[in-house]
């Protein structure tokens, strides 16, 4: 074959998998179906309802009356980047609460933007070391900050309240990763006075990976625009993308980039899904489903990794049984059953599982069929099943009725 030979590739035909894993997860047939529509332009009247709307549904969904709440065009990491780079100068101090894989990227990002990052190590698995963060934190210059609200990593959920408190000892900001609890939990971004929060589409929202919801408060947008500094991202300097999602100085949208019309649209659905249920009501499917699979899990003698006051309903963290082989387990379900489960990261990796049951995902009938097929394939491994995690998780949702 040379360079002039044109490639024969066959069509994409792919399966429809059951994601379980740290995501993405599973999506709602209505959001694929809109994402189908035709495209508009980026400055169409159209698109720019949407986009209203989008903001509007984001809204509700961080439970915000922030005016600069926006998805930013990119994944997740583009939404924690936004932050780091608006919010933080060089030499500025920030306190880093450090309990997992994600929180540690943000150190990273931090030190790339030339601020002074303190870490704050925490146990990997369990929430944050209040006392630790409390004496790092008067014991620095920082005006910031971050925490990890639910570590896909591990599975852990954090308190934000208590770390408000910390700091408002001295008016501080505080900087939220929702990534895995937004469109699964009430975040009370305004209740609890976050700063700056981030998530992203493809997991409690139920939307594929592509863009990350962001909102800045009042306070956070001031000390943007009092910045000693330029922004160091362009691309994503809230300064210019406000007057693309907002107005410009004229009173018109400005140019910033052309924003990716079809996610948008499939954002706009999910959000929608997610104001048709309510918050109240989706927050009680994914922790019911939540403690069925917990239930089931032990049932068959297996062990979860978190205490259950810590736990996430999104992201539930399984012990691998001695003497079982991660990889394996997890390629039969996918092979098998096309279910597909999550692999440890970081101190975790080949430790635990990670079973997401987040947004569409979260379900009662995915949560017995990954009891039936946990069950099979851990028997074919070798492993000595205890009970039927089928039979308990079913037993907890009777109990319900």
């Amino acid at each position: 074959m040379t360079i002039s030979d044109a490639p024969a590739i066959a069509p994409l035909n792919p399966p429809r998998r059951i994601l379980l894993g740290a995501g993405p997860c599973p999506v709602d047939d209505r959001v694929l179906r809109v994402m189908g529509a035709p495209l508009v332009g980026h400055l169409d009247p159209l698109f720019i309802r949407t986009m209203d709307e989008v903001q509007e549904l984001l809204r509700y969904a961080f439970e915000t009356n922030n005016r600069l709440t926006i998805p930013i065009s990119g994944t997740g990491s583009a939404g924690m980047e936004a932050v780091v780079a608006n919010l933080l100068e060089p030499d500025e101090e920030i306190v880093i609460c450090i309990n997992g894989f994600f929180s540690d990227r943000m150190h990273e990002m931090a030190t790339r933007v030339g601020a002074r990052p303190i870490r704050v190590e925490c146990e990997w698995g369990k929430p944050i070391d209040l006392e630790k963060t409390r004496r790092a934190w008067r014991s620095s210059n920082a005006r910031a900050l971050f925490a990890v609200h639910a570590e896909t990593s591990t599975g852990v959920l954090q308190q934000i309240a208590p770390l408000r408190e910390i700091v408002d000892e001295r008016d501080g900001f505080l900087m939220i990763d929702a990534v895995t609890s937004l469109g699964a939990y009430h975040i009370g971004v305004d209740r609890n006075r976050i700063d700056a929060c981030y998530s992203v589409t493809q997991k409690a929202l139920s939307c594929p990976p592509g863009l990350a919801p962001v909102t800045f408060s009042e306070r956070a947008i001031s000390k943007i625009k009092s910045r000693k500094t330029i922004v160091r991202s362009w691309y994503l300097d809230t300064n210019l993308l406000t007057a693309y999602w907002g107005e410009g100085s004229d009173g018109a949208r400005a140019y910033h980039h052309t924003a990716p019309i079809t996610m948008n649209y499939g954002l706009h659905e999910a959000l929608r899904i997610v104001a048709e249920e309510g918050l109240e009501n989706r927050a009680k499917r994914h922790e019911r489903n939540h403690c069925a699979l917990v239930a089931g899990i032990e049932a068959m003698g297996l062990k979860m990794q978190v205490a259950p006051e810590d736990r996430l309903w999104t992201l539930n963290s399984v012990q691998i049984p001695d003497g079982i082989n991660d990889a394996r387990v997890r390629s039969r379900l996918l092979e098998e059953f096309d279910i597909e489960i999550g692999g440890g990261l970081g101190i975790f990796k080949g430790k635990i599982w990670r079973i997401g049951l987040m947004g569409a995902g979260s379900t009662e009938n995915n949560v017995l069929l990954l009891m039936a097929a946990l069950e099979k394939v851990l028997k074919a491994e070798g492993y000595k099943v205890r009970g039927s995690g089928v039979s308990a998780a079913a037993d907890y949702y009777s109990r319900l009725e």
